[in-house]
């Protein structure tokens, strides 16, 4: 699974990709954290507010860190 947190590095971006790589750990779920800074690519997913996340090429999150739930039901498609 490709994930790609979009952020300009601030501090709930970092949070937002030390939750997905936690919580795929923790479900046994084998991703790929990529973190954009690139203001130029992150506006081509049309992601206006960060943190962002996008899971294999679709937007799933824009604006705050999203909660453990959330990335759970993201990475189990549940």
């Amino acid at each position: 699974m490709d994930v790609k947190v979009l952020g300009s590095g601030c501090r709930n971006c970092l949070n937002t990709a030390e939750i997905i790589t936690a919580k795929a750990a923790e479900l046994g779920v084998p991703v790929t954290v990529e973190k954009v800074t690139d203001f130029a690519a992150i506006a081509g997913y049309g992601v206006m507010r960060t943190p962002g996340v996008v899971i294999d090429g679709k937007v799933v999150h824009a604006g705050g860190v999203p909660s453990a739930d959330d990335v759970a039901r993201w990475l189990t498609g549940a």
